[in-house]
Formats: C-alpha cells, sequence, structure tokens
C-alpha cells in the first residue's frame, strides 16, 4: 500500500522467508514496492525517501544465513532521486540498479520525480549476472508499445544469466497479452531468462492484475501468475511449464473492478458503501461489484423514488437487494423535492419541468446520500458510466456526488455486457432492468434517447474521441453523420468542467477520464 512502508517491506522480507524455505536462489518483489506505487508528491517527502531508505536496510538483513539473492523496487536518493532495484544478498545490500526509461504518457509522470539511469549494466552476485530492469525499461519495443527510446535497458544487458523485471504495470483491456509477448520478445533479445513480476491491488484509480510471467531464452513461456490474486510464487526454471489459465474478456473486467472497489474501500478506512439503487442498470451493475468486493452485508443499498419513478424502478431495486443478500431501504423524495421547489417559486419562477427542475431532483437524492454516509461512516459510491460522463449526462452535487465510481471507465454498452455475464448463471440483476429502456427518470415518460444518441451509436463515436483521439473530421469519415458527430462533439467539450469535479473511477482503457486525460476547461479547440 502506497505510505505504508513498514508493512510493505515486512511483505518482501516474508517473501524473502518464504523463498529461503522453499530453496529459491532468487527472490524478485516489484516497483517501488517499499514506497509503495504511484507514490506519487510523497515522493517530495524527505522523510518517506528516508524512511524507505531504513526499510531497504532492514529488508536485507532478512537474506543472511540464507541463499537467496533479493531484488526489491524503492525510491533512492543518489544524488538525485531514483526509481531503484536493490540487490540484497548475506544480510546486506549488494548493488542498486536504477530505472533508465522514465513513461511520461497516460497516467505515468515519472519525470517528475525521477532522475533516469543512463548506463544501465549487469550485477555479479553470488556467481550470478543478474541484468536487473524496472518496468518501462523493456517496454521499447515498438512494434508492440509505440514507444521509441534512445536507450535499450535489455539490449545493453544481453547475456546475462538472468533477467528481472520489477514491475507496476496497470491493469487494462487485453493488456496480458501484449505483456506475454513483449516479455517473449525482450528474452529472446536478452539471450537469458526473463522474470516479469507486477504488482497486484488498487491505488486511487488504478488496478494492478499481477499476472508475472517468466520465459526462457527462446520466449517460451514457462510460468504464468494467475491475475488479480497476490501471492509467492515458487517457479523451477528447469521444470514444466506452470501457466494460469487465462481470464476471457468480461470475467477480466469483472474482477479487475472488483479488486478496485475492494483495495479502494479498505485502504481509505472504510468497510461498508452505500449505493443508491435506482432500478437501474448502472446502479444494479455497481451493487453487484461492490457486493463482491466486500461482501453483501457490507453494501446498504437505498431506494429513492421520486414524482416519475415507475412502481416497477423500486420492484427491482428490492429484488437486486434481495438477491444479493444487502440491506435495502425507502428514501422517498418527492416531498423534499416539492419543499425546494415552493422555496424557490418567489425568486426563480420554478414549474414542475424543465432542466433545472430535474437536476433539482437528482440533487435532493445527491443529498439524502451524503446525509447518510456521513451519518454512518460508509463510503458512497457514485453509479455514473463514462458514456454519461463523457456527454454530461450528470448531475454536479446529485447522482456524481460519491468518493469513488468503480463504473467511469465503462460504456454504456459495457455495463450491459457485464450485466449479462454476471447473470450467466442465475438471475442476480432482475431481467427487467436489463430490458427496459435506459431512463433517469426525472420527468413523465422521460428515456435516455430523447437526449443523446442510441447508446451504441454514441459510444462507437465517443470511443474515436476520447481513446482515440479524433477529431470530429476523422469521425465523420469513419462513416458517422456529420450532425450527430457535432453534437456529441460539443457536449463532450462542454462537460470537461464536470469532469474535473469527479470522483476518481477505476480506470480499465487505454484512455480514462481523469489523470492520464488532461484537457483544459478553457479552451476553443473543438
Amino acid at each position: 500500500m502506497v505510505g505504508d512502508v513498514e508493512r510493505n517491506a515486512d511483505s518482501v522480507i516474508e517473501a524473502i522467508r518464504v523463498g529461503a524455505g522453499a530453496g529459491a536462489r532468487v527472490v524478485v518483489s516489484t516497483e517501488l514496492v517499499l514506497s509503495g506505487y504511484p507514490p506519487r508528491d510523497l515522493l517530495d517527502r524527505e522523510d518517506l525517501v528516508a524512511a524507505c531508505r531504513v526499510a531497504a536496510e532492514r529488508v536485507a538483513t532478512a537474506t543472511a544465513g540464507t541463499q537467496v539473492v533479493a531484488v526489491y523496487g524503492t525510491p533512492w536518493d543518489a544524488g538525485g532521486l531514483r526509481n531503484t532495484a536493490v540487490v540484497a544478498a548475506g544480510g546486506q545490500i549488494v548493488a542498486v540498479r536504477h530505472k533508465a526509461l522514465l513513461p511520461t504518457y497516460d497516467v505515468f509522470d515519472e519525470a517528475r520525480y525521477f532522475a533516469a539511469e543512463a548506463t544501465p549494466r549487469p550485477v555479479e552476485v553470488e556467481g550470478l549476472t543478474l541484468g536487473v530492469t524496472v518496468c518501462e525499461d523493456i517496454w521499447n519495443e515498438p512494434s508492440l508499445s509505440g514507444l521509441h527510446y534512445r536507450v535499450d535497458p535489455v539490449e545493453r544487458l544481453a547475456g546475462c544469466d538472468l533477467m528481472v523485471n520489477l514491475s507496476a504495470s496497470p491493469f487494462q483491456r487485453g493488456k496480458r497479452s501484449t505483456r506475454a509477448e513483449l516479455v517473449s520478445r525482450q528474452a529472446r533479445q536478452a539471450r537469458a531468462r526473463l522474470v516479469y513480476c507486477n504488482q497486484v491491488g488498487g491505488n486511487d484509480e488504478l488496478v494492478f492484475d499481477g499476472g508475472s510471467m517468466v520465459a526462457d531464452r527462446d520466449g517460451r513461456m514457462l510460468f504464468e501468475a494467475p491475475q488479480f490474486v497476490a501471492g509467492h510464487h515458487l517457479v523451477d526454471l528447469d521444470g514444466p511449464p506452470v501457466l494460469a489459465p487465462a481470464l476471457g474478456d468480461q470475467e477480466e473486467v469483472v474482477e479487475a473492478l472488483t479488486l478496485g472497489v475492494r483495495d479502494y474501500v479498505a485502504r481509505c478506512g472504510f468497510t461498508d458503501v452505500l449505493v443508491g439503487l435506482s432500478g437501474g442498470i448502472d446502479s444494479a451493475l455497481v451493487a453487484v461489484l461492490a457486493a463482491r468486493a466486500l461482501g453483501p452485508e457490507h453494501v446498504w443499498a437505498i431506494g429513492m423514488p421520486g414524482p416519475y419513478s415507475s412502481p416497477g424502478s423500486v420492484s427491482d431495486a428490492e429484488a437486486l437487494a434481495r438477491n444479493l443478500g444487502s440491506r435495502f431501504d425507502l428514501v422517498p423524495v418527492s416531498g423534499v423535492w416539492s419543499s425546494f421547489l415552493d422555496a424557490l417559486a418567489p425568486v426563480a419562477g420554478m414549474g414542475r419541468h424543465g432542466l433545472t427542475e430535474e437536476n433539482l431532483q437528482s440533487r435532493v437524492r445527491g443529498t439524502v446520500l451524503m446525509a447518510l454516509s456521513n451519518r454512518f461512516g460508509h463510503l458512497l459510491l457514485t453509479t455514473g458510466n463514462k458514456s454519461e460522463m463523457a456527454v454530461g449526462y450528470c448531475t454536479l452535487y446529485g447522482d456524481m456526488n460519491g468518493g469513488l465510481a468503480p463504473l467511469a471507465d465503462l460504456y454504456k454498452t459495457e455495463v450491459y455486457d457485464l450485466a449479462c455475464w454476471l447473470n450467466r448463471e442465475r438471475e442476480i440483476i432482475p431481467r427487467a432492468t436489463l430490458e427496459k429502456p435506459p431512463s433517469a427518470e426525472l420527468a413523465p415518460g422521460q428515456v435516455d434517447q430523447d437526449s443523446l444518441p442510441p447508446y451504441p451509436l454514441l459510444d462507437a463515436i465517443l470511443r474515436l474521441m476520447v481513446e482515440g483521439s479524433a477529431s470530429p473530421a476523422q469521425v465523420i469519415a469513419a462513416g458517422h453523420d456529420p450532425a450527430v458527430v457535432a453534437r456529441v462533439a460539443k457536449l463532450l467539450s462542454r462537460s470537461e468542467f464536470k469532469r474535473w469535479q469527479a470522483a476518481p473511477g477505476l480506470r480499465i482503457s487505454s484512455r480514462a477520464f481523469g489523470g492520464g486525460r488532461r484537457v483544459p476547461l478553457a479552451q476553443r479547440w473543438g
């Protein structure tokens, strides 16, 4: 966990103990394991860096009296802060090697904190020649990563007995196969067996899926660890391959979001969560994910029927909570909303219909949920998806209220896909929730498609604009209607201010809203 230096050090010491007992020669941990990853501006704290140095020395002492060579990550002050791999044996630190390639794209900003190693070189220890790399150091492979660095650490270290890579590579859909191909190619280039050790767990918006790997000199996989499961793995480099089964696309995403919710809630000091359960698909999926992550007894679902809520929405919400085994309570909001309208009428001329009146319903619900969160100390999960966040189909200080947005990187069509996958063996999310047209139910007979293009069309355009950074002209050239594209582009641009104020969302794609996408608020370009 980020900042939990002593406990992080204890986990590495435990790995050394387990490895020594099993006869392991080399024990490899992950990138910046002592500080936790990503530490971000905590790296500006001299006391954190000093504590990591003390912890690195303490971990080294655990190798005394063993055959183990330990390799583990830490920030290291070496005339400038470095992202460092420590090599320890015989009870002491015998070498340090620093990260050469510092990523500054997407969610990464390592050049902000670290100086880069210019001359990667091997480590001679206990009769072994180790090539020690840190995460990005093995990603200088343009055909796979699209990245072009002037230094190629793998080439510089080729011919070692063993190449190790300490990694903290965040999850995104489809990345496991890319990593496997990368590890295979780099093992062949290095002419060495390559150990790739990746972090497991969630930190803020990032989810780390593990999936550590070992390849032989010819690039054949000797070992693949399961994704999303932390543990110690003993790999016999001369034994038969041990390969964890690959997860399907939907299962992989569900596991990523489940882990992200579990770790965010626990690491922020909470045990229980609140979900505003509307009877719609988004809140249903959030509730299911929360129950998987924390246990259904730690999920409190609140229904808040308003003046335009259908009876079916309430019964669908109740049925879902019952299927999960979670507590469900109703807090009707029509009276509170009417009181607001009456209070505002003399100065704002409020009626019963219109955008202001609709947003006010959402804000009443948001206030109810935040009051319960404050009262009982539960973390509120907000339920918006990427499609809605992209075009501003959400209300500040209303349905956007919350401390975490589990669906923020899932388009609406993907929300339905995951819900159907979760229902594959038994009905958890009521069939009616899956079949009825999506609606905010803030006006009579309202459905989302009154205000937005159909979600399959909207999502296809948004994928091009968000993940692909395509201009409206490029989207039109891809075959989309110019009027629809212009409308979506305008909504996307005008909604940036809402996204700057949104709860952190779990990242599962190549381009999520949040720290990896930095668009100015005040601008006039498209």
